[in-house]
């Protein structure tokens, strides 16, 4: 729905069906002559008043809007953190046991190519550990925020 004023008369609310177009402006405008004529109209208007001169009359937007974009994003939140959680537990063990063969490298004992090689292979998914850990621990963090948004939305009303 499409909704006009006048700036001489802001009292004065033309609903057309539709959204904001000529077409509409010129039901509007019929809508507005009609008041005219039936003399409901207070104000005289100017010669020459064209559907450009309406004003659009806009929703303001709610608060529901934007509590519902907050709550869908609290829950956005909340999935990514599960996800890395799962990801960090799936890779922890074996990163752990490659950190362990890592003293090798600062030991004065001999190594066989074959450990080095293993070791290298190792150092990926070592990477790919700590970087998902350090996501988890930043998404932990902006999740605390989630869940209080989530807690204030389940409230229920006699809270």
């Amino acid at each position: 729905m499409a909704q006009y004023t006048l700036a001489q008369s802001p009292e004065i609310i033309l609903t057309v069906p539709g959204k904001d177009s000529a077409k509409a402006r010129e039901k509007a405008m019929d809508q507005l002559m009609e008041l005219m004529d039936a003399g409901k109209l207070s104000t005289e208007l100017e010669e020459g008043f064209s559907p450009q001169q309406l004003i659009e009359v806009k929703e303001p937007t709610t608060e529901s809007a934007s509590a519902e974009d907050a709550i869908t994003q609290a829950v956005q939140v909340l999935n990514n953190l599960a996800t890395l959680k799962l990801k960090v537990q799936e890779s922890r063990t074996e990163a752990l046991e490659i950190r362990k063969t890592v003293d090798v490298l600062f030991s004065d004992n001999s190594v066989t190519e074959e450990e080095i090689t293993r070791l290298k292979e190792g150092f990926k998914i070592l990477k790919n550990f700590a970087q998902a850990n350090v996501r988890y621990q930043e998404a932990r963090a902006k999740a605390e925020q989630a869940r209080q948004v989530l807690d204030q939305a389940l409230k229920s009303p006699e809270n």
